[in-house]
């Protein structure tokens, strides 16, 4: 009940900001500059300095690859002789930012590949991080810091979180610079989601605070893209031209959409969301089938044995439908409310709206996630 209150509150919410009229964000928030975009990194490391709570022997990688680190420090070893119960093989993962410059240090996660039980108090060996390309862009090394720990031994153990994933706060330092592409004449900006008017809208407003100008600077070359010419003035200007571009407001439009997560019960659904003339009926069909298993027991000094017996009942119990009238362009909160008004929960609504979908009622798109 809790969860469908903060439902009709939240498409209250949404209803009430449609008398508004759609809000004005930033050009920041909607769109990017093409090619300008972070880069994935990864790195095989070890981390040692676990207390017993490393790979075991049968991680066989793991302790050949601690023989290779000796064997580079002038340590030869046998790896079959080597217990690796302190340490533990791990993947190392990083988001390197557009435009990062070498010295520059970022965050990484840690997370065991072999049979390690925690990572909780280890130290993460010096680790080159990798880009798409096979190029090493930063260095990773640094104590582990753990969101969960493991306690106890044997059949009685306490597990908190994940204590086989760790991150490192700043301990990668770029070594190569980032492979960003820098921005030059026209400007082209990709949108974070693809939509006509978005990008209409977007030329727009871009022309409209750079009117002074004998033609427009900036069109809509499809959904996803608009490309804008440098004015004169800002020719040698590049970034305080784009950081111009960011700040101004543009009024957004997004399709009209239902979100359903089934499993958790939970739907949202836009402004943008109509209901035609149409009447709900709604009620449960509940069958329940019982077996109980009696003991028939014979009579004393008898020739009979002991049976059980099954008895199977049957119980069906049907609500009476109940009914709403939703008129002619209907609301977000009216179609809330009306449903509320019937005692339907959340996942009597998901069904309700499947249903209005498919009658042609509902003119939104439905996304189960």
């Amino acid at each position: 009940m809790t969860r469908f209150l903060r439902f009709n509150l939240l498409c209250a919410t949404l209803a009430a900001a449609a008398i508004a009229g759609p809000p004005a964000i930033r050009l920041k928030e909607l769109a990017s500059l093409e090619g300008v975009r972070d880069n994935q990194l990864v790195g095989y490391g070890m981390v040692v300095g676990l207390n017993g709570t490393g790979d075991r022997r049968q991680t066989l990688f793991t302790a050949q690859s601690l023989a290779n680190m000796l064997q580079q420090m002038g340590v030869t070893v046998n790896p079959q002789f080597i217990l690796v119960r302190n340490t533990a093989s791990a993947m190392v993962t990083a988001t390197l930012p557009p435009f990062a410059q070498p010295g520059s240090r970022i965050d990484v996660s840690v997370a065991a590949i072999g049979d390690a039980s925690s990572l909780q108090g280890g130290l993460l060996i010096m680790t080159s991080l990798r880009g798409i390309d096979g190029q090493v862009y930063s260095v990773a090394q640094g104590p582990v810091v753990t969101g969960g720990f493991i306690a106890g031994g044997a059949a009685n153990t306490q597990v908190v979180n994940h204590p086989t994933l760790g991150r490192i706060p700043n301990g990668a330092i770029i070594e190569r610079p980032s492979p960003a592409v820098a921005p030059s004449n026209p400007v082209r900006l990709q949108l974070h989601q693809a939509d006509f008017t978005t990008a209409a809208r977007i030329a727009e407003a871009v022309n409209q605070h750079y009117s002074a100008q004998t033609k427009p600077v900036a069109r809509a070359e499809n959904s996803g893209v608009v490309s804008i010419a440098i004015p004169p003035e800002f020719a040698a200007r590049t970034t305080e031209f784009v950081a111009e571009l960011e700040q101004l407001p543009v009024q957004t439009d997004r399709p009209a959409r239902v979100v359903i997560n089934e499993r958790t019960g939970t739907i949202v659904m836009g402004k943008e969301v109509h209901v035609s003339p149409v009447a709900i009926m709604h009620g449960n069909l509940t069958v329940e089938i019982q077996t109980t298993f009696n003991v028939s027991q014979p009579a004393p000094f008898s020739q009979g044995a002991t049976q059980v017996v099954p008895q199977v009942g049957v119980g069906v119990k049907e609500e009476k439908a109940r009914n709403v009238v939703l008129k002619e362009g209907a609301t977000v909160e009216e179609l809330v409310r009306a449903l509320s008004s019937i005692g339907s929960t959340p996942r009597d609504i998901i069904a309700i709206l499947q249903s209005l979908r498919s009658a042609g009622a509902l003119e939104s798109e439905i996304e189960v996630i």
